[in-house]
């Protein structure tokens, strides 16, 4: 290989280092206030799972939500009843099939995900780019869309 050609990969190397470097600490800026939010609800990891499965898919059942996050059925089976004895989920009794109960989070759960979610999780990046100049927030946009593109084309 040339040694232009070989000083461009390493170049090429290196840049890719650097943005996926700088991507990381964007994604645990972004992802600061969103984790601090959910640690005041006191949630063990097991439960946050549990949680984020059911709020996608109200109504799962606790086969289906077992298997979606990994765990034994007795395990979500524990998880789920700890869940409902603090308002977090509700269970209710399968229409078609009455030996089958399945999991909906509560209305406050959906209304902090509907609600309350989006806008913490906003609220980081919406106060950079109001802090940058019209210019840069369009270089930015730019240039994100376009590295979009690039990694679709993959």
């Amino acid at each position: 290989m040339p040694p232009e050609l070989k000083s461009n990969s390493r170049s090429v190397s290196a840049q890719a280092e650097r943005v996926e470097r700088d991507l990381s600490v964007i994604r645990q800026a972004l992802r600061k206030p969103l984790d601090a939010e959910v640690a005041k609800g006191k949630l063990t990891a097991p439960q946050t799972a549990v949680m984020q499965v059911v709020v996608s898919r109200p109504g799962i059942s606790l086969k289906e939500l077992s298997r979606e996050v990994s765990l034994a059925h007795s395990t979500v089976s524990g998880i789920a009843d700890r869940l409902e004895k603090q308002g977090m989920l509700e269970r209710k009794t399968d229409r078609e099939d009455a030996r089958v109960s399945r999991i909906f989070p509560t209305g406050i759960v959906t209304a902090f995900v509907r609600d309350r979610i989006p806008a913490v999780a906003q609220g980081p990046l919406q106060s950079a780019l109001k802090r940058a100049r019209p210019a840069e927030r369009a270089a930015i946009e730019h240039a994100l869309s376009r590295l979009r593109e690039l990694l679709s084309a993959e």
